[in-house]
């Protein structure tokens, strides 16, 4: 690094530690935002440094920041995207691939998804002709179960497309098991739960096909960004072909020749010797991050140890804060899981008497952020009416989670201050209403 460099460097790092000079918190005043980026000096380096070095395409720290977060999430392949959601994308479309042969998705086969959830989970199933089959989660841990899902197994069922919801793990290793025996595809969403673990091992380490996010909500972030994890080399192939256009070239973006053999192959009805490099075997897209993101979340991926820690407290000084407070439904780890917690949801009682709507009133009115647990029941949304599904059981608790539950932050840039603010106000809305 050249000298001139370093010492714009050190600038940056004076310059945001004089930004990051705030006031001390104020009860009912400062916003204490649901979720958010804990960004320190590093990573506004990170950043400038990338931008002054014109690294504005994937390269060096993308390929590096693939290598360290597979290893990190103990998968043998991982591939950037510009998105959580491109990642559910691309880890869906990937089992739809004709390089699968017989075991590829084909339109019209079922995968097997929560009501409750987020849309990107979903969104993939419908976009590739693959019908959605519906289950009910339980209202604790906000997460299906085994029974549930082998009860909507089916002979048109091919795959299982679960979130860990909220950073806490669905009973993964029961689910896989049901997947081996049933010959289904697996592919957990694992965009809250990074960190969080199951029978003591990573969630994101049971499926075929793993995904991430790196939006600011998120345990890491790169602004923008998800990632696709795989232990299946043939998968990571073609969800690498899937994201670069399609091609069937697997040389990164200047290079050239990496197989030795980029003027001598044959494929579909080309003549032979056409260039590799525009051979395409998908029908892709282009849905590559770029090295300015990569280079922080490389700056993001030291601290994640320290931000899943923190997460884990911020929760439990929650959850025994809030402890034995009336007509309130506290979550639930799921049994024999360690998660590494996205928010801490609450569920009104319905016989309660008072509304979801009057507490999250209240907590708004004190600036205490809180959100819905992402779409409620998916099959009352208005962008879901009339597309094909199924649903086995009653969604009766996500219909509750629909009406009456909503979260509030654990992320790691809360104070205890904060967090013992929130679990104050909670108590006297209570204490108020009950």
């Amino acid at each position: 690094m050249s000298d001139r460099k370093a010492r714009l460097l050190d600038d940056v790092r004076t310059y945001h530690r004089e930004q990051e000079e705030g006031g001390p918190f104020v009860p009912g005043v400062t916003e204490i935002w649901p979720s958010g980026a804990v960004l320190d000096e590093e990573d506004r380096a990170a950043l400038v440094e990338a931008a002054v070095d014109l690294r504005i395409a994937a390269g060096h720290s993308s390929r590096r920041f693939e290598s360290l977060f597979a290893r990190k999430m103990k998968r043998r392949k991982a591939h950037l995207t510009n998105s959580g959601s491109s990642a559910n994308l691309l880890a869906v479309t990937a089992l739809t691939s004709h390089q699968l042969g017989e075991q590829r998705l084909r339109p019209g086969d079922e995968v097997i998804t929560v009501a409750a959830g987020f849309p990107t989970t979903v969104n993939p199933l419908l976009q590739n002709g693959l019908v959605p089959v519906f289950v009910d989660v339980d209202l604790a841990t906000c997460n299906t179960t085994a029974d549930r899902v082998a009860a909507a197994i089916g002979p048109r069922t091919r795959a299982i497309v679960i979130a860990h919801a909220l950073g806490n793990p669905f009973p993964v290793t029961e689910i896989a098991e049901l997947a081996a025996q049933h010959d289904l595809f697996l592919v957990e969403d694992n965009c809250d739960a990074v960190g969080s673990t199951y029978d003591g091992k990573l969630t994101g380490t049971f499926g075929d096909l793993t995904t991430v996010s790196f939006y600011p909500a998120h345990h890491l972030t790169m602004g923008e960004g998800g990632c696709v994890l795989t232990g299946d080399l043939a998968l990571a192939r073609i969800v690498e072909s899937l994201r670069d256009w399609g091609r069937d070239c697997w040389c990164e973006p200047g290079e050239s020749n990496k197989c030795l053999k980029r003027f001598s192959y044959q494929m579909g009805t080309l003549p032979a010797g056409y260039d590799h490099k525009y051979i395409f075997s998908h029908v892709g897209y282009n849905l590559k991050a770029t090295d300015v993101q990569a280079a922080l979340g490389l700056s993001q991926l030291r601290k994640l140890d320290d931000f899943c820690t923190a997460r884990r407290r911020n929760w439990r000084r929650l959850r025994d804060g809030l402890d034995g407070v009336p007509w309130l439904l506290l979550p639930r780890a799921t049994e024999r899981s360690d998660p590494s917690w996205f928010g801490f949801v609450l569920t009104v009682d319905p016989q309660a008497p008072f509304s979801r709507a009057a507490l999250v009133d209240f907590l708004e009115g004190r600036r205490i952020g809180t959100r819905r647990l992402f779409a409620g029941n998916l099959t009352r949304q208005p962008a879901y009416v009339g597309r094909p599904h199924r649903v086995v059981g009653e969604l009766t608790n996500s219909d509750i989670i629909t009406e009456q539950t909503f979260w509030v932050g654990v992320y790691p840039g809360l104070t205890d201050e904060m967090l013992d603010y929130i679990v104050s106000s909670i108590r006297e809305f209570v204490a108020a209403h009950g």
